[in-house]
């Protein structure tokens, strides 16, 4: 397993371990060089948010991985976690409804990862 497909794996774990809902990972790579992948993910309250973030944090360090960038976690309403090739977006619920991500990046491909 590759270097990406093992960020996946703990990353997609991790959320899983935290009961997020609605998982998406979105295949960028072809199209923007901001990032490979997008993950996006939702949590009932600000609470589960935040849980989803640190649990994601902390997986990716015991892995040997650094993030680049965290932001929003103050306000736990949409908190980004920047991985370089891939880009974490933990939403609350309703902040999800209102940015509506994946419509801004529904002509990218779910990526197999997603289905493991």
């Amino acid at each position: 397993m590759g270097d990406i497909e093992s960020k996946i794996s703990i990353i997609k774990n991790a959320i899983e371990e935290k009961k997020g809902i609605d998982l998406r990972i979105l295949d960028i790579s072809k199209s923007t060089t901001i990032a490979d992948y997008f993950i996006i993910v939702s949590g009932n309250s600000s609470t589960q948010v935040t849980a989803i973030a640190d649990e994601v944090e902390e997986k990716m360090f015991l892995a040997g991985f650094d993030k680049v960038k965290k932001e929003g976690y103050e306000s736990a309403r949409w908190i980004l976690l920047d991985y370089d090739d891939i880009i974490v977006h933990i939403f609350h619920k309703d902040e999800r409804e209102f940015y509506n991500l994946e419509r801004l990046w529904s002509h990218y491909e779910k990526t197999n990862i997603e289905e493991e």
